[in-house]
């Protein structure tokens, strides 16, 4: 795999974990919560620009916040509790597609 496609998989794994700390921080009433949101968004934005040394930002923020969103929502479900229907589900995995799509047929993807 590509150095960029790490940095990318790890500024969405840091982003998936300032969300989570995001919701933890309960509104930044809460303080090492609220560090954690700060400093891994931190990160996150930081690979997420050295990743743009290879690939277009149009692909970047797609494969970043579509991962995101996929993997807030499974975090949602097995810490927070929070259900998804069946629509939601079915958007998601529209957006998997999407990315996959991207990372299969795009020659802007940088692969």
């Amino acid at each position: 795999m590509p150095m960029h496609y790490a940095y990318l998989f790890i500024a969405v794994a840091f982003e998936t974990i300032g969300t989570s700390a995001l919701q933890a921080s309960q509104q930044f009433s809460r303080f090492w919560p609220s560090v954690l949101v700060v400093v891994a968004y931190g990160l996150s934005f930081y690979l997420m620009g050295l990743t743009l040394k290879f690939m277009p930002v149009g692909i970047v923020y797609a494969i970043w916040s579509g991962l995101g969103i996929v993997f807030i929502a499974a975090i949602g479900f097995v810490v927070f509790g929070q259900r998804l229907d069946w629509p939601a589900i079915l958007g998601m995995t529209l957006i998997l597609t999407g990315i996959l799509i991207i990372h299969l047929f795009s020659k802007a993807s940088g692969h």
